[in-house]
């Protein structure tokens, strides 16, 4: 299925929906994603790798889920949270690397194991360990795409702030002619 048509499906089934903006619930879920960051690094020193995998791929989660909410949307379900950021990848309305996407979710089946089937593999697998290379491209992943995440929430921040100046400057400009139109029919 196309990603646009997941993206309806999610919508059209409630899994995702449209919000206002709550800038407050945004960096409350930036906040989780770096404690999350934060239990990746301990766990992995503690000696649990496998829990470490969880860990890091939900501080990638939450970040997703904070631009979710920067663009005007939530979502309880994982996939649709994930596609959704696909979907705004893809339209242009971010700018974020489809890497990104592959980090957390394959989006192809030629590409190497992604964060969420690691995740799944050892939250629900009996293995208790991970490979050394595999913990540390996790963990370095997840570092990345947290911080990535929230470049983009300020650019998204700071296009606000300039569409807000410019409709203020615009009101402005169309206030400035008004005045000079009564004026003008005040001296004829």
């Amino acid at each position: 299925m196309q990603v646009n048509k997941k993206f309806e499906d999610c919508l059209r089934k409630k899994l995702i929906n449209k919000i206002d903006l709550d800038e407050s619930e945004v960096n409350a879920h930036i906040a989780k994603a770096k404690h999350y960051l934060k239990a990746t690094d301990y766990n992995i020193k503690g000696g649990f790798s496998d829990v470490a995998v969880s860990n890091a791929f939900y501080a990638m989660y939450h970040s997703l889920l904070a631009l979710l909410l920067k663009l005007g949307y939530e979502s309880r379900n994982q996939e649709c949270a994930i596609n959704a950021i696909q979907y705004f990848i893809e339209t242009r309305k971010i700018n974020l690397d489809i890497k990104y996407i592959d980090i957390i979710r394959r989006t192809s089946e030629n590409k190497p194991k992604d964060t969420k089937t690691l995740r799944e593999e050892f939250q629900y697998g009996t293995e208790t360990s991970v490979d050394k290379q595999v913990i540390d491209n996790v963990k370095h992943n997840a570092i990345d795409f947290v911080e990535i995440i929230e470049k983009v929430l300020k650019e998204l921040a700071k296009l606000k702030d300039f569409s807000k100046r410019k409709t203020s400057d615009d009101s402005l400009h169309l206030a400035k002619e008004k005045a000079f139109e009564e004026l003008e029919k005040k001296f004829k």
